[in-house]
């Protein structure tokens, strides 16, 4: 169980922290009851203040929920671009980033069960959240779905003939969700020799990039 740390856990809420806490509680609460477990009044209650503070940050519940769905991806696209530029050769630094993805899911629920299940909020017109542009230091450095692109263009520099790439990297972020919902709701088949969730997922992708690659073979064949 993940220990959380934040303003709401000293004396309340201080110190003008109000925005970062309440991310903090919301996060907090998804991971313990799911996203419709809290209302805006338990975020409120769990800071330390009025639920009237409460939107001089947020216009109600959603945005806030949006916000730290958010957060999510922006905290993935990072560990996703760690992976891709650890040490290896390519096809290593792509299974990197595969467990990297299914760590994630576990340490950070909160996180997780938001980016899944908010929707961008009234007014919002940038689009779904993992097409939203991640900045480091101020410089634009991509976003989760950019990275999944990169490394499989990477891995397979020759591409799959007439395979769009982002295809499947669809395919795969799909089979690496799967895996990871699956993995949280205690619904993955174990046993044994059956594989654990990093080894079905290796398998998995493996089983997808190839099942392209022969297509790209087997069409130049002809």
């Amino acid at each position: 169980m993940r220990h959380w740390r934040g303003p709401f856990d000293r004396q309340g809420y201080h110190h003008g922290n109000l925005k970062e806490a309440l991310i903090e509680a919301a996060q907090r609460f998804i991971a313990e009851r799911g996203i419709g477990g809290f209302t805006l009044a338990d975020a409120a209650k769990l800071v330390g203040v009025t639920p009237a503070a409460l939107y001089r940050h947020f216009r109600g519940r959603d945005a806030l929920v949006a916000e730290v769905a958010f957060r999510g991806y922006d905290e993935l696209a990072k560990r996703l671009g760690r992976a891709l530029q650890s040490d290896g050769t390519a096809l290593e630094r792509f299974t990197r980033m595969g467990e990297a993805y299914l760590a994630f899911a576990e340490q950070e629920p909160g996180f997780y069960t938001a980016m899944f299940s908010a929707r961008p909020s009234e007014g919002e017109t940038c689009g779904p959240f993992w097409t939203k542009e991640i900045k480091n230091g101020g410089k634009p450095v991509g976003n989760a779905f950019d990275f999944l692109v990169q490394a499989l263009s990477e891995t397979f520099p020759d591409g799959f003939e007439s395979v769009d790439v982002r295809f499947i990297a669809i395919e795969v972020w799909a089979l690496s969700h799967g895996i990871a919902t699956l993995d949280a709701a205690g619904q993955l088949p174990k046993g044994p020799g059956l594989p654990d969730k990093y080894e079905l997922l290796r398998a998995g992708v493996l089983a997808l990039v190839h099942g392209a690659l022969k297509g790209r073979t087997g069409n130049s064949g002809k």
